[in-house]
């Protein structure tokens, strides 16, 4: 398995509900644990912090959130499946966000600073989690993708919202006209 970039229409499509937690559900969770792991291996400038199933072409509602968003060597992963956004509050804020899907583009994305999700753990315990600031903008990311949404749809002010990286790790600013607005591939739409 492969994580799935734009313009794959895979990450465009609406994801199913996981009905039983079985030995096909663990192996796509490792997988997604495994793929996240060899993408920021390659990537030294840069964190997985999470993933969704459908970026490695798997249509199911689960995402996996590293436990420790500061520490790189901290490689632990929790899983969520079926997760769902009961409320996302708090103010909103506008902040970088990057997608292993949508390779060397990052964005300004407006997000909620308070989010509530309810969900269920790779042993089918139910959970609900009180996420603020960073975790519930990557919750939110991440949900996003079990319904089709990627964070560039986000994004409404186009002036000086969108970046990429260079060879030292640093965010620069992308001529929206040359790089983005005619970019098929990017949207989607090839």
């Amino acid at each position: 398995m492969k994580i799935i970039t734009t313009p794959d229409k895979r990450l465009r499509e609406k994801s199913e509900k996981v009905r039983v937690i079985d030995d096909e559900i663990l192996d796509v969770i490792a997988k997604m644990r495994k793929l996240s792991l060899d993408w920021e291996a390659e990537h030294p400038y840069e964190l997985s912090a999470a993933m969704a199933a459908p970026q490695m072409g798997v249509l199911k509602r689960i995402i996996i959130i590293r436990d420790d968003m500061e520490d790189k060597k901290n490689a632990s992963f929790t899983a969520l499946i079926n997760p769902e956004v009961i409320r996302a509050e708090g103010k909103i804020k506008t902040d970088y966000e990057g997608c292993l899907s949508v390779p060397s583009i990052y964005g300004m994305v407006p997000r909620a600073t308070k989010v509530r999700v309810k969900a269920k753990l790779e042993d089918g315990t139910e959970v609900r989690i009180k996420a603020t600031d960073e975790l519930a903008r990557t919750l939110l990311h991440e949900i996003d993708h079990l319904n089709g949404i990627l964070f560039i749809d986000h994004i409404k002010d186009v002036k000086d919202a969108f970046y990429e990286m260079d060879d030292k790790g640093d965010l620069i600013p992308v001529d929206y006209d040359s790089k983005i607005a005619g970019n098929k591939k990017l949207w989607g739409e090839e």
